[in-house]
């Protein structure tokens, strides 16, 4: 069986641990680009991208529209784990619609993650039922996180209230090395009952992502983690 063909566009801590993954899960990195380019300085675009059947996007915030437009132009899917440039989505999504494109994004690649959103949803309505609880969420990440709140705190606290009916604060916290850990703190006058998240290493996060992109190749559309997992009919 042949490898996936696959670029790597960023080469930050989320795109070298893909790259390195990526061999041990039937991908064949062949291209990978930074700020300056690909390894003969060409910018992001049909030609760099010639012969790859799918990216994987870990950059930063201001660049992402730009380089999911670029792969576009290229014919190229594309898994976007960038976060905190989704003032752009509905743009971009409508972009790869008429392009007939594809595109999957989302805030965490970690199928624990997805899985603890539906938990958060369905606790929270639960926990909303109790006298005087309030619900909190607490978001802790690397110090050189550059979005706070991080994309998964934003998801995971939409959730909450979705199942509470009421608005969910966020602390972020941004220390030391700490992949990501997200807990939701119900906390009532006399008890508290904490749900947390723990990412051990980021290359949860790389393993993810290559998951996603060897799903998306030969389809079309816009998706999340949730259509991998099954959770959304495609």
């Amino acid at each position: 069986m042949s490898s996936v063909r696959l670029a790597v566009i960023g080469d930050g801590r989320m795109g070298r641990a893909v790259a390195d993954l990526a061999p041990e899960r039937g991908f064949t990195v062949v291209t990978q680009f930074g700020e300056r380019g690909d390894a003969q300085g060409r910018p992001l675009g049909p030609a760099s991208l010639a012969g790859v059947e799918v990216a994987i996007e870990f950059t930063v915030p201001s660049a992402a529209p730009a380089n999911v437009r670029a792969c576009l132009a290229a014919g190229v899917p594309v898994v976007v784990g960038t976060t905190g440039w989704h003032d752009s989505l509905d743009a971009i999504v409508a972009e790869v619609h008429a392009a007939k494109g594809a595109l999957l994004h989302a805030p965490n690649f970690s199928p624990g993650v997805v899985l603890f959103t539906e938990l958060v949803r369905d606790a929270a309505a639960r926990l909303a039922r109790l006298p005087g609880v309030g619900l909190h969420l607490v978001d802790v990440h690397h110090a050189a996180k550059l979005d706070a709140p991080s994309g998964t705190a934003r998801a995971l606290a939409a959730a909450a209230r979705d199942g509470a009916g009421t608005d969910v604060p966020i602390t972020s916290i941004r220390t030391g090395h700490v992949p990501g850990t997200h807990t939701l703190v119900a906390d009532a006058p006399f008890e508290q009952i904490t749900l947390v998240h723990e990412a051990r290493d980021r290359r949860v996060f790389a393993d993810g992502a290559l998951a996603a992109a060897a799903w998306l190749v030969g389809r079309r559309g816009v998706f999340t983690m949730r259509h991998v997992l099954g959770l959304d009919p495609t």
